[in-house]
């Protein structure tokens, strides 16, 4: 019995429902991979390859067969899923049994349960890059659907890019708010110091600064003491 075509419209409306403010990156890459088991005729697992300069690794996957397989090829450091992933390019094995690119490879993969693969190269951000690596158990599983396929995983690199944009801006606004906390608190101390001893800003700041090095301690959890130091005073 024929599979039903790629229905590209549902899957990508699924992409979409993503939530980037409820979901991190991690959660994102595998909801990508189970919508492309899903929606894909022929699949029988699925992984997402990323590689980091000369290190690869498998960040999301539906079964262990595929994270076998991508495992293998990383250990031989040549595979289609790198090779999609280095280039861009998409990697079709239509028969394990006939393959000769990767041979040793696609023997395991063969013995393993797999008759056919594809590797969709997905940009990721400037550092990293991947591939969407679907796996079917039959030879010439993606013949009629590579097309259909590379189109879904245009979708599913933007859902990445955005996921990828969403956490580094929630990452900054932390590193910042945090920033903005620790220099308030600072300048508290300062006050407080300059107080006490009627010296300048810049004399207080030295003084904390000095007893940051001489504790070993950083100079916010020096100035957060100063300043609770303070305050308890003031409620006595």
């Amino acid at each position: 019995m024929p599979q039903p075509p790629l229905d590209l419209t549902d899957a990508v409306i699924r992409l979409g429902a993503i939530r980037h403010d409820e979901s991190d990156l991690d959660t994102v890459l595998a909801r990508i991979a189970e919508v492309a088991k899903e929606s894909i005729p022929g699949t029988r697992e699925v992984s997402v390859t990323l590689v980091h300069g000369t290190e690869a690794h498998t960040a999301a996957f539906t079964g262990e067969l595929a994270l076998r397989l991508d495992k293998w090829q990383y250990e031989q450091g040549r595979g289609p899923c790198l090779d999609a992933a280095t280039t861009g390019s998409t990697m079709v094995v239509h028969d394990m049994a006939t393959e000769s690119r990767w041979p040793e490879w696609a023997r395991a993969a063969h013995a393993a349960g797999a008759g056919s693969s594809m590797s969709i190269g997905l940009p990721i951000q400037e550092a990293v890059v991947g591939a969407l690596n679907v796996y079917g158990a039959e030879p010439g599983a993606f013949d009629d659907v590579t097309a259909a396929a590379q189109t879904f995983a245009g979708y599913a690199a933007i859902a990445l890019a955005n996921a990828h944009l969403y956490e580094s801006t929630a990452t900054l606004a932390q590193q910042m708010r945090v920033a903005m906390e620790s220099r308030a608190v600072i300048e508290q101390a300062k006050g407080i110091i300059m107080g006490q001893r009627r010296c300048t800003a810049e004399e207080a700041f030295s003084i904390l600064a000095k007893i940051s090095q001489n504790s070993n301690r950083k100079l916010r959890d020096v100035a957060e003491a100063l300043v609770r130091g303070a305050a308890a005073g003031q409620n006595r």
